[in-house]
């Protein structure tokens, strides 16, 4: 599924055109963004929870080369499967 099919999926559950189920699905991705930006973590009961990993600065191995590159801190986002999201794909 990608965004189009989502928007089409919210639209029809909702009884929401396609454009206001456009508006409301970026409206989400938006809040979930700037949430993550802040630092801050984004819980969802039941199906999840959308949080910063940070990771350290340190050395990689070019594989190709075998050269030593160093890598940069960075942060990146992760999501965490909640209970009910878990037992409905199992």
């Amino acid at each position: 599924m990608n965004k189009g099919d989502l928007i089409a999926a919210v639209a029809e559950h909702a009884d929401l055109t396609k454009v206001q189920a456009g508006e409301a699905v970026d409206a989400v991705l938006e809040a979930i963004t700037a949430t993550l930006k802040k630092g801050d973590e984004v819980r969802l009961v039941g199906f999840g929870t959308f949080a910063i990993s940070h990771r350290k600065a340190g050395e990689a191995r070019n594989p190709r080369t075998g050269e030593i590159i160093k890598t940069k801190a960075s942060k990146a986002p992760k999501f965490k499967a909640g209970a009910a999201l878990k037992a409905a794909v199992n």
